[in-house]
Parts: structure tokens; sequence; C-alpha cells
């Protein structure tokens, strides 16, 4: 079995270059979660020129909507969102630096061209399992658009949250290249 590479989140626009498709990674740090409406939100304070919740370059968005926490625990249930609907907003937070997108699914060629424009990277998670995936989020603080309830965009420190690359910084995709597998 290949090992698993550990990379923290903060630093891992340092090793996009480096990941291929396929990649395994135990990833540590911050991320920020953010699902459809509060990427209209973010959408919008970009178009306004204010400020945005927190600091998009080499930043990781993981699509998802945290449940809330039981009593002891950080969250509930966290595991991926399909990552395709927020493809409208991907092309432009990757071109203002964002490192990655942690969601499932595949994404659009217009997101595929935006992380190899940006030596970005998207990572997938296992979808159905966001109670295991909740057994790495350590920490849940959210930061903005409360209202949003689940949808709001929270701050979440992760240790070893187990994910794929699906899409490399060299035009790799994971999902093409499966089907092509098995195409025969």
């Amino acid at each position: 079995m290949p090992e698993m590479l550990k990379l923290n989140a903060q630093s891992l626009k340092e090793h996009t270059m480096q990941l291929h498709v396929g990649d395994k990674i135990l990833l540590s740090g911050t991320v920020y979660t953010a699902r459809d409406a509060a990427h209209k939100r973010i959408s919008a304070l970009l178009d306004s020129g204010s400020p945005l919740p927190f600091p998009i370059e080499n930043a990781v968005i993981y699509y998802a909507g945290p449940t809330p926490a039981p009593p002891d625990k950080p969250v509930g249930a966290c595991g991926p969102t399909t990552s395709g609907r927020m493809d409208p907003y991907a092309p432009r937070l990757l071109d203002l630096g964002l490192a990655a997108m942690i969601g499932k699914g595949e994404r659009s060629q217009a997101v595929q061209d935006a992380i190899v424009r940006n030596h970005a990277v998207y990572l997938c998670a296992v979808g159905g399992a966001g109670a295991l995936a909740a057994r790495c989020i350590k920490e849940l603080e959210v930061i903005a658009f409360e209202d949003l309830g689940c949808e709001s965009v929270k701050r979440l420190r992760i240790e070893d949250f187990p994910l794929v690359v699906c899409n490399d910084a060299h035009g790799g995709d994971l999902f093409s290249q499966g089907r092509k597998l098995y195409a025969g």
C-alpha cells in the first residue's frame, strides 16, 4: 500500500507541484467550510470590495456543512458535499490564491484549468462517512454568516484528515483517468 503523505494545510501550496492524482494524504491544520450559500455571499463580498471572512491566499476550503456537535465533541457529522455546485465560484477563488478545495465528485473543465493555472489541488474526502470524518476535527468556530446554520463559514482545526488528490496542478484528473481504465 502506498505511503500516505502527512501535510499541513497552511503550507499545502508549497507542495502542490509534487502532488499527483491518486496520491493519498493526511491533512492537518486549519481549513474553512463553505457551501453554496456561503460561496454566493463570498462572491458578493468580492464584487463589493469588502473584506472576506478569512484570508483566501493559501487557504483550504472544505465543501461541508457540519451538523451540530454532541456533548463533548467539536462537531457532529462533517462529510463532503458535491463540489460541482461550487464550480461557478471556484476559478475566481483559485485566481485569488486559494491553495486547495476538499469535496466529492468531479469538477468542471473551467475549475480544472484554474487549478493548473494557479498550481492548486482538488482533494476528495470519502462521501457518506461524515461521522468518521468528524473524528479528525479537533476544533470548530463559526466565523461568518451564522444565519446560514450548518452552511455558515467555519474554521476547523483538523488532524490527519484522509484525502485523495483528484485534480492536480499538472492537469491530472482522477475521474477521467478512472473512466479510461475501465472503458476497456
